[in-house]
């Protein structure tokens, strides 16, 4: 189970199956630091251990334990590539940014593989590449779209018809997709720990329990304040995605925190693991409101959908994961279900991640809009880039003005039109 969180969300199968975790006690002392780190997922830990490989004096500092946010409890797929194609890059952020841009995170599948390589990470990882399955003929078009953009920019792609991608997923629901060998599948929580533990052997500090309760100016340094402890700090990194509070003043107010749930089987036979995704696929499909869906190391069956904010439509959506899988794989009907959980990721809306330079020494980098597996650890190196003083024009990614999205405090209200209308929208096939 996820501690310190609402029981609806709360039954994790990567919690239950999770690697031991090494010890962060909460921040007790008062601590100095060349650069310190507001949140211990992907971004914050990806930036840590960048930053002490160069000599860094690193703390971070986490709210609860290393991978408990959304890093610890997303699908696992490793994703390449921004949600926008590259030619909206170009055309948004200019030649020179949107190449920078399109390489980092063209990029980000194969940094995340690196990374778990090279510091020997268990976590289930599968560089099998990520499997987009086409709903109708415009998911496919689509697709085709996204496959010529990329392929310009050297990514191979793999386009499949029907018959093949019935082959690697074991259902016949998709009239074709496309296979981006950059992509692939891991353990999220257990890639999270192996981080945590990485970035600890190389020289930081973690600290778990240690809410960061406020921030400020101590002489040119950074003060910051939990509750039992403090940390004095050149540079901050804020690192805290869809779990973003009012610690940054306006800060949350540039992303809407969105719940996506996910359910899974108890292991399945052999039999039954024969017929489901025999080569390890994570696929998602192109749907508005898309499901994706996967196996673990076990054999259990994963899917995984949009969640909501109350109890009760959170269950309902959790229901429908279960609904949707039996749809597309029937042999799954009487399956057992013994998993049930979620998390928030963060959406911008412009589609894109953000990179704010704060003032004062600190930074942040947030919005991953559902592909934060591949893009927060990427991000993550952009902030230790940052945070050692590289030009911002020689960054990978630009640093934008934090710009608050409008009515936010009626964003459940908007997340849950939008999805009632992506909902009629799927169903006419538009």
């Amino acid at each position: 189970m996820i501690q310190n969180e609402a029981p609806v969300i709360a039954n994790s199968l990567w919690s239950a199956t999770a690697n031991l975790a090494s010890a962060c006690p909460a921040l007790t002392d008062e601590v100095e630091a060349d650069v310190a780190i507001i949140g211990a997922g992907f971004t914050g830990l990806s930036a840590a251990l960048h930053l002490v490989q160069v000599g860094q004096k690193v703390v971070v500092l986490e709210a609860e334990t290393p991978g408990w946010g959304a890093s610890g409890r997303n699908g696992g797929q490793v994703n390449p590539g921004l949600i926008e194609n590259p030619d909206h890059a170009i055309s948004k952020f200019g030649l020179q940014m949107g190449l920078r841009m399109i390489a980092m995170s063209g990029n980000a599948g194969k940094l995340v593989f690196d990374l778990i390589s090279r510091n020997d990470i268990q976590c289930d990882a599968h560089h099998v590449g990520w499997l987009r399955a086409a709903h109708n003929t415009a998911g496919m078009l689509n697709l085709e779209k996204k496959a010529r953009q990329w392929e310009a920019h050297g990514a191979p792609m793999q386009r499949l018809n029907a018959s093949e991608a019935a082959q690697l997923m074991g259902t016949e629901a998709y009239i074709g997709g496309l296979l981006d060998p950059r992509g692939g599948n891991i353990h999220p929580l257990n890639y999270a720990l192996g981080l945590a533990d990485a970035a600890v052997a190389a020289g930081a500090q973690i600290y778990g329990q240690s809410k960061v309760q406020a921030i400020t100016s101590d002489g040119p340094l950074n003060l910051l304040t939990t509750a039992h402890g403090k940390l004095r700090t050149r540079k901050v990194l804020v690192c805290t995605n869809g779990y973003t509070g009012d610690l940054i003043p306006g800060l949350r107010q540039t992303v809407v925190p969105i719940r996506s749930v996910q359910v899974a089987t108890a292991p399945l036979s052999d039999n039954l693991r024969a017929t489901i995704l025999p080569g390890l696929h994570a696929p998602s499909d192109t749907r508005r409101l898309l499901s994706y869906f996967r196996t673990d190391a076990a054999g259990r069956f994963i899917m995984g959908a949009r969640g909501a904010y109350k109890p009760g439509a959170t269950r309902a959506r959790l229901a429908q994961a279960r609904a949707v899988t039996t749809q597309l794989f029937p042999q799954l009907a009487d399956v057992q279900w013994d998993y049930e959980w979620g998390g928030y990721i963060a959406a911008t809306a412009d589609h894109y991640p953000h990179l704010h330079d704060l003032g004062n020494g600190i930074a942040a980098g947030l919005g991953y809009n559902g592909r934060g597996v591949g893009m927060a650890t990427a991000m993550g190196k952009v902030l230790a880039d940052w945070a050692i003083g590289v030009p911002k024009e020689d960054l990978d990614f630009p640093v934008s003005k934090m710009r608050g999205i409008p009515f936010h405090n009626l964003h459940r209200l908007g997340v849950e039109a939008t999805v009632a209308r992506y909902k009629l929208m799927d169903r006419l096939g538009l």
